[in-house]
């Protein structure tokens, strides 16, 4: 991965700082105790948590506007935290209560928002890729200035029907930004051994949609980037591909204990790499924040994370009645 550039470069204000630093940390911090209501049975079937690719969403947020749309993966806690989904309703959900924001029938893989416009988590591997080009479809039909964010990762990245999206968002010039969340290994396939590809956004060129490769480590990287995506796309020149560079410090599910790469490589990463310390380096070198007004961030971030998992776990499970609701449109 790129080296990063020297922080002193930033020209971001300490407030918007600030503000990823939270929202990053809130999603850190948020995933950190979903793997420990996982570990005490609370959380059942599958869990895929986002601990290390926070700067991803964090940074695409902050460059949509509202009305903007966002469909992702199973990995979707942080993009539902990002998008402002309430964090009690998020963990309801996980734990499958009647609280959750899918009434506790989603669980961690199907969460949906229409008021954030959050088009799920979908469990079926680069399913939510043609799903992210019918949204943006029925923007332009409307006229409107919407983009629609359509996140799948690099294992998605090698599944046909991506392709088809590529050529039928590129034919109808569709405001549909394709971002891959490349965290270098799918399930437990490393990249060097899916693909002969030097890029994934590069697969682009055949259909003529352009893109570009962006440090994900690097939330005001993947916001400039963000910005220059959807300015493509809200000038109605069609889609355009953002190939994230990342890494997810957990196995790919609670279940993986990722023993296809060594203990020394997530430790690199973590000590070299980390976008929250990055922030945070940033605003202690600007003399933007004090190391104790970072400490009282935390402090108020874990409140909000350990009300959310005590709201989890009071509210109560679904009534037997909803299984026959929310079948039909």
């Amino acid at each position: 991965m790129a080296a990063r550039k020297p922080a002193e470069k930033s020209n971001t204000s300490a407030e918007e700082l600030l503000t990823f630093y939270r929202e990053m940390l809130l999603i850190r911090r948020f995933e950190e105790k979903a793997g420990q209501l996982y570990g005490m049975g609370l959380i059942g079937g599958f869990c895929h948590l986002y601990i290390g690719q926070e700067a991803v969403v964090v940074g695409l947020e902050a460059a949509a506007e509202e009305g903007d749309k966002r469909v992702t993966s199973y990995r979707d806690h942080g993009h539902m935290l990002a998008c402002g989904m309430d964090p009690k309703g998020v963990m309801a959900e996980l734990t499958g209560r009647a609280g959750g924001l899918s009434k506790g029938k989603g669980g961690s893989m199907h969460m949906f928002s229409k008021e954030k416009h959050f088009y799920g988590g979908h469990g079926i591997v680069a399913a939510q890729v043609p799903l992210g080009a019918g949204l943006a479809f029925a923007d332009r039909y409307l006229g409107n200035d919407r983009v629609t964010f359509a996140y799948f990762g690099d294992g998605a990245a090698n599944q046909g029907q991506v392709y088809e999206t590529y050529n039928m968002a590129e034919l109808w010039d569709l405001p549909v930004i394709f971002v891959i969340e490349n965290n270098q290994y799918a399930m437990g396939t490393s990249m060097k051994r899916s693909t002969k590809s030097v890029t994934l956004f590069g697969r682009g060129t055949a259909y003529g949609i352009p893109g570009e490769q962006v440090d994900g480590m690097d939330v005001l990287a993947v916001k400039a980037a963000g910005e220059k995506a959807v300015a493509h796309c809200r000038a109605g020149k069609g889609p355009y591909i953002l190939e994230v560079m990342t890494y997810r410090y957990r196995g790919h599910s609670m279940s993986d204990p990722a023993k296809y790469r060594t203990r020394e490589e997530v430790q690199k990463m973590r000590e070299e790499r980390d976008a929250i310390e990055h922030v945070r380096e940033l605003l202690l070198q600007g003399k933007h924040a004090t190391d104790d007004d970072l400490k009282a961030i935390d402090k108020d971030i874990k409140a909000v994370v350990n009300d959310a998992a005590e709201y989890a776990k009071q509210s109560p499970e679904p009534d037997l009645s909803e299984l026959w609701t929310d079948i039909y449109a």
